[in-house]
């Protein structure tokens, strides 16, 4: 038999299987793409979803792109978001190869020939600092080979991102500014509702997900008018409810968010706004962490018309199915977020007795002195992430929607050897079956029988939420909604189904901050135990 050159032959294979002879193209409204495929999913990369925030756009809310000409290549993932090179090595330490201000850019995940899919659209958590839409372990191709097209977006982070000051409210139309970073999500979503059909999913069928910064972003969302009917249900993994600094007052302990702008031009050497705009992003990010600038979204009235604990309490949040949980072991490796120990146990309960007042006793029950440490992680690990993870549940049961509350408990050789059992983070491998894929320094995943069905388990109630809203996986227990009995799984060695989660846990944190939102004075966030301001008893708290 005659040979064919290489040439020859792979044109005779081409010409055979047309599908190999050319890269997937969607038409969208938005402009036709050029994407890739990878086996029965095509994935589209670094696709604008806005217009860049550079130059006189810097602290403007994003601009929409207008439709490009001819084809455009989404074959290459877009840079990350300008944020801070790591100084330090740790176990999230993940670094982008490119950063740039030019960054608003979001990637999809979809089966070959979807039509009306539900669509999964991932919220990168970094503290609102740090992180990318296409980290390793945030890969979409098992989540969407399961059925769903995922998204996964960038968002402005740091001062770039949350910055709020007088000149930049009064540039505003509306008279506000800070949550860009914000506005850019919700302009992403916007870009979904109005492009995904292209690819095949069902802009009335999606799910806004996210982790930590990401599950806080998702709450914002969920408060923020601006994003009402742009989502039909919420993940929030291990989000935190924390109070927010008001536009123009100084409210709960905090100054105002513009006057924390106006502290953040001086310290960053700035006369004016032009100065701020003449920087180099890069420099001016970093230079901001470093003299301690912190972005957090901003009460403005508008955009975030209040804090998220008296939306949910007035039950104006979005009225969406949730599924909402936390990690166990959350603050074993957020150890920075510990004030320092007591002496001793004598110590340690004295400073609770004055502190919680009326309450101690229910605090001392919980996290008792005979156990500092252990007490100390889990006093922090449930005034931020398992009170806010419950009130969510609560929150959606209240206004007639279904909650769904986990306890990720799941640990293996490298989590527990070095006292990081089920730490911040640990379950976000599992759900996008993505073990494979972690940061260098995250301890690694072992390729077992175990690990892969319990990330075949997770993926599987989460897609499910995602498709129908109600959580279930094949061969898996059923997860009832939080209702009345306070229903939740707890993902241990093998999913489990309970109810009543760490009985006591969520009536004293919400005591606490009860009282905190009565003084006026005092924030709430990481300042719990023995950190916590006096809390004094107050009517109409428990």
């Amino acid at each position: 038999m005659k040979q064919l050159p290489s040439a020859a032959f792979a044109a005779c294979l081409l010409a055979a299987s047309p599908a190999l002879a050319q890269s997937p193209i969607v038409d969208a409204p938005a402009g036709r793409l050029e994407g890739s495929a990878e086996g029965t999913l095509r994935l589209f990369k670094g696709i604008p979803y806005t217009q860049p925030p550079v130059g006189a756009k810097r602290w403007q809310a994003p601009a929409p792109l207008p439709a490009w000409p001819g084809v455009r290549k989404a074959t290459s993932f877009g840079p990350a978001c300008v944020q801070p090179r790591p100084k330090i090595a740790g176990i999230y330490t993940n670094p982008p190869e490119r950063m740039s201000e030019d960054c608003l850019t979001l990637n999809v995940w979809a089966p070959r020939n979807a039509g009306k899919l539900p669509v999964f659209v991932w919220i990168h958590g970094g503290a609102l600092v740090s992180g990318y839409s296409h980290e390793g372990m945030y890969d979409g191709a098992r989540m969407a080979a399961r059925g769903m097209i995922v998204v996964s977006i960038n968002y402005r982070l740091g001062i770039l991102g949350y910055l709020a000051h007088p000149g930049l409210s009064a540039e505003s139309p509306e008279g506000i500014s800070g949550n860009y970073g914000l506005l850019d999500q919700i302009a992403a979503l916007r870009w979904v509702k109005d492009n995904i059909g292209a690819f095949g999913g069902d802009a009335a069928n999606v799910t806004v997900a996210g982790e930590s910064a990401g599950g806080l972003s998702v709450m914002y969302l969920m408060a923020s008018p601006r994003a009402r009917g742009l989502f039909q249900r919420a993940i929030a993994q291990s989000a935190y409810m924390i109070s927010a600094p008001d536009l123009k007052t100084a409210r709960n302990g905090t100054p105002s968010a513009e006057a924390a702008g106006t502290l953040a031009m001086t310290a960053l050497g700035a006369a004016d706004l032009a100065g701020l705009r003449a920087m180099d992003a890069e420099k001016l990010t970093s230079d901001a962490a470093g003299k301690g600038y912190g972005p957090w979204g901003t009460v403005d009235g508008k955009i975030l018309p209040r804090q998220l604990a008296e939306t949910w309490d007035r039950g104006e949040q979005a009225p969406v199915p949730i599924l909402a949980g936390f990690n166990s072991g959350e603050i074993r490796s957020l150890r920075v977020l510990l004030p320092p120990a007591p002496a001793d146990a004598a110590a340690y309960e004295t400073a609770i007795r004055a502190r919680y007042g009326d309450l101690a006793d229910a605090f001392l029950r919980l996290y008792p002195s005979n156990a500092i440490g252990e007490s100390m992680l889990a006093t922090t690990r449930d005034a931020l992430y398992g009170w806010t993870s419950t009130r969510l549940a609560l929150g959606q049961t209240a206004i007639g929607q279904r909650g769904y509350l986990y306890l990720f408990d799941h640990g293996y050789p490298a989590t527990d050897d070095n006292g990081l059992h089920a730490f911040h983070a640990s379950e976000i491998p599992y759900v996008f079956g993505t073990a494979g894929r972690t940061p260098a320094l995250w301890p690694k995943v072992p390729d077992t029988p175990a690990e892969r069905r319990m990330s075949d388990a997770m993926m599987g109630y989460w897609s499910s939420f995602a498709k129908t809203g109600t959580p279930a996986a094949n061969g898996q227990p059923t997860w009832q909604p939080y209702g009345k009995e306070g229903h939740y799984m707890a993902f241990a060695q093998a999913p489990r189904p309970g109810t009543k989660l760490f009985p006591g846990m969520f009536a004293l944190h919400e005591a606490a901050v009860c009282r905190r939102r009565a003084a006026g004075d005092q924030p709430w966030n990481w300042n719990t135990g023995i950190a916590s301001p006096v809390l004094k008893k107050t009517e109409g708290c428990r």
